[in-house]
């Protein structure tokens, strides 16, 4: 099972940016779909993230300015990300949880670098 990320990019403060990403391989069903975030120096954190209820959890960083959707029928999460601050710089990794022969499988995406300057 592989995570394929795209967006991505540097911004200035305020701007917007999206990311995408799409499961491929073989597993049974994805159970949840979201996004963290790693920037230097700390460790990595939920930004937000879509559970099979389908109900979004949201860091309180981000509540309001990020927006994550997902298709379950293509397999996909993207994160739509508005005003954004420089705090917000990060590489930005896909995460889902899939079921791989009946057991819950943690997958990670390769990451994608998010820069805003000031």
């Amino acid at each position: 099972v592989q995570l394929q990320a795209s967006g991505g990019g540097l911004v200035q403060a305020g701007s917007s940016l999206g990311l995408s990403c799409a499961a491929s391989g073989s597993f049974e069903r994805i159970n949840g779909m979201g996004w963290y975030r790693q920037a230097p120096g700390k460790q990595r954190e939920l930004v937000a993230f879509i559970g099979s209820g389908g109900n979004p959890n949201y860091a309180d960083s981000v509540n309001g300015r990020f927006t994550i959707s997902r298709d379950s029928a293509k397999n996909t999460v993207s994160l739509q990300m508005n005003s954004l601050k420089p705090e917000d710089t990060a590489v930005y990794y896909c995460n889902a949880v899939v079921i791989v022969s009946s057991w819950p499988t943690n997958i990670w995406g390769q990451g994608t670098q998010v820069t805003v300057s000031s």
